[in-house]
């Protein structure tokens, strides 16, 4: 018997040391990990630093780019701000300033006592206000319809009135100058009002909405008909809420253009009271016909400030409309 469990106890030790010694625990020394569970070696975590350090370098360099590239686009608006506060003698200097030597703001004094800017600059606000509402109301209604209503010759209408696109302002104005004067309408506002809207000024905006009509799911509509809504009320309640970007796009354009508008003032206004700003900054020159270059500065930079207020407060809505327009034909 005792030879027996001899027997059983050397072949017992023997198998195990066949296996061999037992594996060490993980994490113990040699075996590439770390303690705390991390990988061994500190070069995945420089690997990892020097990426993020080649992504910051890869960030400044594209900034510095586009600072440079900005350049020829600031400087032109840096240059009527600062030469707005100097003297004529400083303007015309051979060798151009960048900075006043001797800032002054008279030239904004004689913008208001050499004409009656501050009317011409209602004219043009409220002008450019009425225009830009009519033409998001008109635009967004005849978008709808050429998206979702259809009627024969709905495609052949749309592309008649794209024609518009392609026929110069100048070629039409000779034509409405003598409908608005059979009308009685010279030296009033009402032609710069109401063109723009129901003309082809309004062209560009109607395309913008058709284009993001098209993109729009039709499931939204078909759930407001089961909810008991009809054309108007899908169109009002559900189309024009999810369109805002589109409309922000169409009231940059809109109001950028009516702002800037001057050939059609140049026609149908007379009086200086009358006047909008693009035709009203053509009247500051001195007694020998020649520009007033300070004031007519110090206008120019008065009259910038309302676009840049509007492009600052829609710029979001101006680049998703811009990203819808195009997304369905």
């Amino acid at each position: 018997m005792k030879s027996d469990v001899k027997a059983d106890t050397t072949s017992d030790v023997l198998s195990v040391a066949g296996r061999g010694a037992p594996a060490e625990p993980p994490g113990a020394p040699g075996d590439g990990v770390t303690r705390d569970g991390e990988t061994g070696g500190a070069a995945p975590r420089r690997r990892g630093l020097g990426a993020r350090a080649r992504g910051r370098l890869t960030r400044w360099l594209l900034v510095l780019v586009l600072a440079v590239l900005s350049v020829p686009f600031v400087f032109p608006t840096w240059w009527m701000a600062t030469s707005s506060l100097k003297p004529m003698s400083e303007i015309l200097r051979r060798v151009p300033t960048i900075w006043p030597q001797d800032p002054s703001l008279e030239a904004y004094g004689r913008v208001f006592t050499l004409q009656p800017f501050a009317q011409q600059y209602w004219n043009s606000l409220y002008i450019a206000v009425l225009v830009t509402i009519g033409t998001m109301l008109v635009a967004a209604m005849a978008g709808y319809a050429f998206a979702r209503i259809r009627f024969p010759g709905a495609n052949a209408l749309f592309v008649l009135v794209l024609v518009g696109l392609l026929v110069p302002s100048e070629v039409t104005i000779v034509p409405l100058f003598r409908i608005v004067n059979s009308l009685g309408l010279i030296n009033t506002h009402w032609p710069l009002i109401v063109i723009p809207v129901l003309g082809a000024p309004a062209v560009l905006a109607v395309f913008i909405m058709r284009q993001f009509f098209l993109g729009l799911p039709t499931e939204l509509e078909e759930a407001g008909r089961i909810d008991g809504l009809g054309r108007w009320g899908v169109f009002w309640r559900i189309a024009v809420p999810l369109s805002r970007s589109a409309l922000g796009a169409v009231a940059i354009f809109t109001f950028l253009k009516s702002w800037n508008l001057y050939l059609e003032p140049v026609v149908y206004l007379s009086s200086k009271e009358n006047f909008t700003l693009p035709q009203a900054l053509t009247q500051y020159v001195d007694a020998y016909g020649g520009p007033m270059w300070n004031v007519q500065l110090a206008a120019t930079t008065l009259t910038v400030l309302p676009v840049l207020a509007v492009f600052l407060v829609a710029q979001k809505q101006f680049v998703q409309g811009l990203a819808h327009s195009g997304l369905k034909g």
